[in-house]
């Protein structure tokens, strides 16, 4: 099926408003994207959070005449009679198979490779995670996971425990056990990520050292290792938490954390952990030490 896009920029406290236009008519589904690449902070739970200068952009049908359709948006007051506006048409592509093309093996320090299930390996003797993320987060393209994965290929990590907070695909906890973790907890807020972890640990044959629960769900253990890839708020405000579940002298590895963010993120840990120089990938970075002994 062939689709047309409309875009209309326009501000955060107006785009809800105009997305709500667009619905009301026939676009099949409004997106929000930024207008200007502003640097947006992840939202607090149930917050909405819009750029400043945000574009609305609406599908429709591409057989849709859309001449109507913009002269109706033109008399709203929101917009009116010139607001600025344009049409581009989306090539009918199977997207899921356009995304499966371009997702390809990636290497990740000396012996990790990140592998799709749908690909041959590059080097046999390698570790190699076959991975299928499905709807959860964790492919290794986005620099968040790069990192964590580059340092745990650092580690002898052979016969330890290991704790996957927010583990999304269980790429972290998949290149754990196939690098030797005893046994593996895999925690997340999304049924569909534990779900895709138990898949994707299946896959590389691992399910037998791998547990994935729900947070209400989770037991009090303490880890080896530590590891915990999601967004500065939730480390901040779970630094209790995630401290527990590493013994001491255990190893930590805390990433999703934006540049900037980075002196919140080690204040908030360094009372209970020695850290290391954070390492920064472009906007992002990584923050990581060794639990200190308890006295």
């Amino acid at each position: 099926m062939a689709w047309i896009q409309l875009r209309i920029d326009t501000s955060a406290e107006l785009a809800e408003q105009v997305g709500n236009m667009l619905s009301a008519n026939r676009a099949q589904a409004v997106t929000f994207l930024d207008a200007k690449d502003t640097p947006m902070y992840e939202p607090k739970p149930g917050e909405v959070m819009l750029w400043p200068d945000t574009q609305v952009v609406g599908l429709f049908d591409a057989t849709e005449d859309m001449q109507p359709i913009i002269q109706r948006l033109g008399k709203a007051k929101i917009l009116g009679r010139n607001f600025s506006y344009k049409l581009d048409p989306l090539e009918d592509k199977d997207w899921e198979r356009e995304w499966m093309d371009n997702f390809h093996p990636m290497q990740f320090g000396k012996r990790l490779w990140i592998c799709p299930s749908w690909r041959d390996v590059p080097d046999p003797n390698a570790v190699n995670v076959m991975l299928d993320p499905g709807l959860a987060f964790g492919t290794g393209t986005h620099p968040t996971t790069a990192l964590c994965l580059r340092w745990l290929d650092g580690l002898d990590v052979k016969d330890k425990t290991v704790v996957d907070f927010g583990c999304g695909s269980g790429i972290l906890a998949l290149a754990a056990l196939k690098l030797g973790a005893s046994k593996v907890i895999g925690i997340d807020i999304d049924p569909q990520a534990l779900e895709a972890t138990m898949e994707n640990a299946r896959r590389n044959q691992v399910q037998d050292r791998l547990n994935v629960y729900l947070p209400k769900d989770q037991p009090a253990l303490e880890a080896d290792i530590v590891m915990a890839n999601i967004l500065s708020g939730p480390l901040i405000e779970l630094q209790n938490i995630i401290t527990g579940y590493c013994r001491p002298s255990g190893l930590l590895v805390l990433s999703g954390i934006l540049a900037e963010q980075v002196e919140k993120i080690e204040a908030a840990y360094q009372r209970d952990f020695t850290l290391n120089k954070s390492m920064i990938e472009g906007e992002w970075a990584r923050v990581s030490g060794k639990r200190n002994a308890v006295i």
